[in-house]
């Protein structure tokens, strides 16, 4: 299974044709389809930047999904977004998305919204290990030997 191809810009405003232009030999994509699935990241996050610390060419992104719009409703969210991460690195690794959320999730056989889900990919967008939800010390323990098999 690949990721879909799809179109996305971060909040610094560069635009992404994704997966082909996420950087790394491996990309651990996190997305998320509601707002409270934040903290389930920011749970994820330590782990996940740590292990990026500490593996040359493992990159992470945040995909933040949501239903097209017009681009008036488009830009008061991405501000909104923005105005809320000071951090222009963490800016620059958020990639939100407005799509077809269902014909989305079901390129990723991904039966709702209800969780974070979590997919490595190698360069060439395979996915080649995923989850999905809370974080337990055992799923990060679970992508690190993913990772470290890819390498």
């Amino acid at each position: 299974m690949r990721f879909p191809e799809v179109t996305g810009s971060n909040l610094e405003g560069r635009e992404f044709n994704l997966p082909g232009d996420f950087e790394g030999n491996l990309v651990l994509a996190i997305v998320p389809f509601q707002r409270w699935h934040q903290d389930v990241i920011d749970v994820w996050a330590p782990a996940v930047k740590d292990l990026a610390a500490r593996t040359p060419g493992f990159r992470f992104y945040e995909t933040p999904t949501l239903s097209k719009m017009n681009r008036l409703y488009r830009w008061g969210i991405d501000s909104g977004m923005r105005g809320g991460i000071p951090d222009p690195a963490t800016r620059a690794i958020t990639i939100t998305l407005y799509l077809d959320k269902e014909a989305f999730r079901k390129a990723l056989e991904i039966p709702d919204e209800q969780s974070v889900h979590l997919l490595l990919l190698n360069r060439s967008g395979e996915i080649v290990w995923r989850t999905s939800g809370d974080y337990t010390p055992e799923k990060a323990a679970d992508l690190e030997r993913a990772v470290r098999a890819q390498k």
